[in-house]
C-alpha cells in the first residue's frame, strides 16, 4: 500500500530554514522563517507566560480531559479579547484547536459540511497553506486582487471589483490584521466598503487573525474584526496565540462561529464538537489554560500587554530605521511603505530572481516571493539588508 504514496511538494519555507542551516557564512540572516525572534535571535518566553505555567502546575488538580470543544473559559477569554462585546456571547459558537491552523481547517471543515457548493474567495497573495488545505479538502477556491506590486500597498479597486463575483453560496477569507505575507492593511474605511458588499451579496465571511496585538495595539488590530462582527449575520472567526503569547509550539488556536440569532447557536457548537471528535477528539489544554489563566488575571494581563507593546514598537522601530535607510541610499521614497506595513512581514514586490541574488551575496534569506520577516533584523543587520537590496537592483 504505501509503496502507492507519492513525494508530497515541498515546503517552500522549510527548505528555506534548511539551505539557512547549513550556510557556514557567519554574517547570514534568517528573514524567512515565520516566528517572532528578539533582537537576539531568539524567540522568547513572554513573562507572563511563564508566571501562568508556574501558577498552573502548582494548582492543576487533574490532567484529564476538558471538553471536545475544550476549556470554556479559554473561550470566554478569546472571545472578549477579540470581540469585547460588541455581539452577544450566546450568538457565539467557539472551539478551541491545535494552532491558527486547525481553526483555519475545521472552518473549512464546517463550510464544507454547511454548503458543499461554497468556494472560498482568498486574497492573491494569501498564507500559503489556507490554498494547500483548501485544495486538498476539494472545496473550489477564488483569488481576488488584493497587493499591488507597484505601490507594495492594497489594490483596493480590484479587490472589490473581483470581490463583486460572490454569491450567497460563497465565503470571503479575510485577514483581521497584519497581511501575511505582504503586511499591507485595508483602513477602516475600506473596510466598512467590503462589509457593505458582503451584506449586499449575501455571503459568509471568514476572518483570519493570528497576529493581534502586532501592528497597530491590541485594541486597534482587533477594530476590524469587531466591524464584520457588529455588521454581518454570520460570520467564522480563526484566531491563533502563537504569535501574540509566543507559544508556537502549544499550538493554541480558536473558532468561533457567530449564528444571526441564537436559535441556531446550539447546533452550531454541536458540530464544532462533531468536527473536533473526527479530527483529534479533544484539543490541546496547556496553551490554552496559559492564555486564560493571563487574560483572566489582572496582574498577568497588564505584564503580557506591556511585553506584547515592547514587540510591536520593536518592529515598528526596525521598520522605520529599514525605510529611512533605505531612503538614504536609494535618494528616493520608493521603499516608504516599509513603514507604512504592518505585523512581522513586508513583501518587497521584487522578483524570485533579485531574491536568490540577495541571499547568493549577502547570505541573507527571505522566501523566494520576497516576503520578508522584520522581526529576523536587529539594529545592525538593518543597514546590512538595506544595502544588499539597493545593490541587487530592488
Amino acid at each position: 500500500m504505501l509503496t502507492n504514496l507519492k513525494e508530497q511538494p515541498k515546503d517552500k519555507i522549510l527548505g528555506l530554514m534548511a539551505m539557512y542551516r547549513d550556510d557556514p557564512r557567519p554574517t547570514k540572516v534568517d528573514l524567512g522563517v515565520g516566528v517572532y525572534k528578539n533582537a537576539r535571535g531568539v524567540t522568547p518566553v513572554m513573562r507572563a507566560v511563564k508566571a501562568a505555567e508556574r501558577k498552573i502546575v502548582e494548582e492543576q488538580p487533574s490532567k484529564a480531559y476538558t471538553g471536545l470543544a475544550g476549556d470554556p473559559a479559554y473561550a470566554d477569554a478569546m472571545i472578549d479579547m477579540l470581540l469585547a462585546g460588541v455581539v452577544e456571547r450566546d450568538r457565539l459558537a467557539a472551539a478551541a484547536t491545535p494552532g491558527g491552523t486547525g481553526a483555519i481547517r475545521q472552518a473549512f471543515e464546517l463550510i464544507k459540511m454547511a454548503n458543499p457548493k461554497a468556494r472560498v474567495f482568498v486574497s492573491d497573495p494569501t498564507w500559503p497553506n489556507h490554498i494547500s488545505m483548501l485544495q486538498y479538502l476539494g472545496i473550489e477556491m477564488v483569488k481576488y486582487r488584493y497587493f499591488d506590486d507597484e505601490t507594495r500597498g492594497v489594490n483596493f479597486d480590484g479587490m472589490m471589483e473581483d470581490l463583486a463575483e460572490v454569491t450567497r453560496d460563497d465565503v470571503v477569507l479575510l485577514h483581521g490584521c497584519c497581511h501575511n505575507p505582504t503586511g499591507a492593511n485595508l483602513n477602516l474605511t475600506q473596510w466598512q466598503a467590503v462589509v457593505d458588499l458582503i451584506n449586499d451579496k449575501g455571503c459568509t465571511p471568514m476572518i483570519d487573525i493570528a497576529y493581534q496585538g502586532f501592528g497597530d495595539g491590541l485594541q486597534e488590530d482587533a477594530a476590524a474584526t469587531r466591524l464584520v462582527a457588529k455588521s454581518v449575520p454570520e460570520l467564522l472567526i480563526a484566531a491563533s496565540c502563537s504569535k501574540n503569547f509566543g507559544i508556537y509550539r502549544e499550538r493554541t488556536g480558536l473558532l468561533i462561529a457567530m449564528s444571526e440569532t441564537t436559535d441556531n447557536t446550539a447546533v452550531t457548537q454541536g458540530n464544532l464538537n462533531h468536527l473536533n471528535r473526527q479530527n483529534f477528539s479533544f484539543p490541546p489544554d496547556h496553551g490554552a489554560r496559559v492564555v486564560s489563566t493571563i487574560l483572566t488575571d489582572a496582574k498577568l494581563k497588564a505584564d503580557w500587554m506591556a511585553e506584547l507593546e515592547e514587540t510591536r514598537l520593536g518592529m515598528l522601530a526596525l521598520r522605520e530605521q529599514l525605510a529611512s535607510e533605505l531612503q538614504r541610499l536609494s535618494g528616493s521614497d520608493r521603499f516608504g511603505f516599509l513603514a507604512q506595513h504592518r505585523g512581522m512581514f513586508s513583501r518587497l514586490g521584487t522578483t524570485p530572481d533579485l531574491v536568490e541574488k540577495i541571499r547568493v551575496d549577502n547570505a541573507i534569506y527571505m522566501v523566494s516571493d520576497s516576503r520578508m520577516n522584520i522581526a529576523g533584523l536587529n539594529a545592525q543587520t538593518v543597514p546590512v539588508l538595506a544595502k544588499a537590496i539597493i545593490d541587487a537592483g530592488v
